[in-house]
């Protein structure tokens, strides 16, 4: 019997996911494990694997769209099983997607071309499939349809937009996502290995690719975005991007933060000249280089330990405290903002932690975070010091009760024993949720966080 795929909830924020490139055509026979698509999700992008074993055939969502949670994909069963019913149930539109390609099909395709055509195929999703196209773009080569080898290599350069010449390159096994970005970037597919199903290339590998020849080749299309970003003086001017899954969600989620939460704020200047005298000296015990922020996570996990009030959510009928530490900590990426968790970060070295950030990162910047580790947050740190940032004031990332905004270190006059001298400060302001943090209670932790860190050997004994 056929069976409904449907998008899955990927991550705990996720409400809709946009189909980057299908894997599978209508007509392939898939079983379970296979990787069916590729879904951006509002953290990163993911595959879409399959549960089932059968043939595909219905794809009801192309490249580029979205679709919400629970909404429906493609359909998988036995060869030539009618599954209207089953699409109708499932509250999809049974005809459209399945009637468009045979209709295109019919229309360009010549009549001996017509039983190797797959109808339930969208056009846009596979042109390679459609060699339909090739008499549209070149009509004077339409007799030669009756010898489809021939005319594919009569007209490669005629029309590479729609058929591709059968070159080393065509001939890899590879997303169209990962082509265009090949492409973009003048990397040789040949020499990229894929990690996808069964050695399929994909985005993730072309983002890897680090081959000092593609690394020159990359350089060739450099200058286009100047055309892009030239500005006419005297003429306005402006451009749209399509906001990604991953700017909605962060604004939807802090759009409800911000006004359901009643935030309130405290401020503390903390000196952190002993703070970066004991990061010297860790960082040449260690071999290795530990951050600031390290440094602040440790310490702050151990405010949080010393009051377990902060360490909390409000669940409107009950508040909820942990008995677990788990720091979220805010990392930038080019389509915003991902919280990767540093899980039970009172019980770990600052080596340790250092080494999960460092992980994490990297994670991020390739895309490759998965759903387990940016989940169950119980307080989040944002740190804009490495920008030059002094102060700010951060959004609470629901669930937590607070977040933490770190500014800068800066050299600034302090008075020490009646005397003037040049110290090193840095200054926090904690985010706090009104609803189950009091100001007294924001309060004593900053003071215990501050102390922690003005005598570091408290937190590295």
């Amino acid at each position: 019997m056929a069976e409904v795929i449907k998008m899955p909830r990927m991550s705990d924020t996720m409400t809709e996911g946009v189909i980057v490139s299908w894997l599978k055509k209508v007509g392939d026979t898939v079983k379970s494990g296979d990787v069916l698509a590729e879904v951006e999700t509002d953290k990163a992008t993911m595959e879409l694997e399959n549960y089932t074993d059968g043939t595909l055939l219905y794809i009801g969502i192309a490249e580029g769209q979205a679709v919400a949670v629970d909404g429906v994909l493609a359909v998988i069963g036995a060869p030539g099983e009618d599954y209207q019913a089953l699409l109708s149930g499932a509250g999809a539109a049974p005809a459209a997607p399945t009637n468009a390609a045979p209709a295109v099909a019919t229309e360009t395709a010549p009549p001996a071309e017509q039983p190797a055509a797959q109808p339930d195929t969208q056009p846009a999703a596979q042109p390679q499939a459609q060699p339909a196209e090739q008499p549209q773009a070149q009509p004077a080569a339409q007799p030669a349809a009756q010898q489809p080898a021939a005319q594919t290599s009569a007209q490669p350069a005629a029309t590479p937009e729609t058929a591709p010449a059968p070159t080393e390159e065509e001939r890899v096994k590879a997303s169209p996502l990962a082509k265009k970005i090949a492409d973009e970037k003048g990397i040789p597919l040949q020499q990229v290995n894929g990690s996808g199903d069964q050695g399929r290339i994909v985005k993730r590998d072309v983002e890897n690719y680090t081959s000092p020849a593609a690394t020159q080749a990359a350089a060739a299309p450099a200058p286009a975005p100047a055309s892009t970003t030239s500005v006419v003086p005297g003429k306005e001017g402006f451009h749209d991007v399509v906001v990604s899954q991953m700017r909605k969600t962060i604004a939807r989620r802090l759009v409800e933060s911000k006004t359901s939460a009643p935030h309130f704020y405290l401020t503390m200047d903390i000196n952190m000249g002993r703070v970066m005298d004991a990061r010297v000296r860790i960082n040449e015990y260690l071999g290795t280089k530990v951050s600031f922020n390290d440094i602040i996570i440790r310490a702050a996990a151990a405010a949080l330990r010393a009051h377990p009030k902060v360490n909390g959510s409000w669940l409107g009928d009950k508040l909820r405290y942990y008995d677990h530490i788990h720091i979220g900590v805010a990392i930038a990426v080019e389509d915003g903002l991902v919280v990767p968790v540093i899980r039970f970060a009172d019980a770990k070295s600052i080596s340790q932690i250092s080494a999960e950030v460092k992980a994490y990162a990297e994670k991020a910047k390739t895309k490759k975070m998965q759903p387990a580790d940016y989940e169950g947050n119980t307080f989040t740190i944002s740190n804009l010091g490495m920008f030059g940032i002094e102060d700010f004031t951060a959004i609470i990332n629901p669930p937590d009760a607070c977040i933490m905004a770190v500014g800068a270190i800066q050299q600034k006059p302090i008075v020490e024993n009646g005397e003037i001298k040049i110290g090193n400060m840095m200054k926090v302001t904690l985010s706090c949720d009104h609803r189950i943090v009091d100001g007294a209670t924001g309060a004593q932790f900053l003071q215990t966080f501050k102390q922690y860190l003005e005598e570091p050997v408290i937190i590295l004994a």
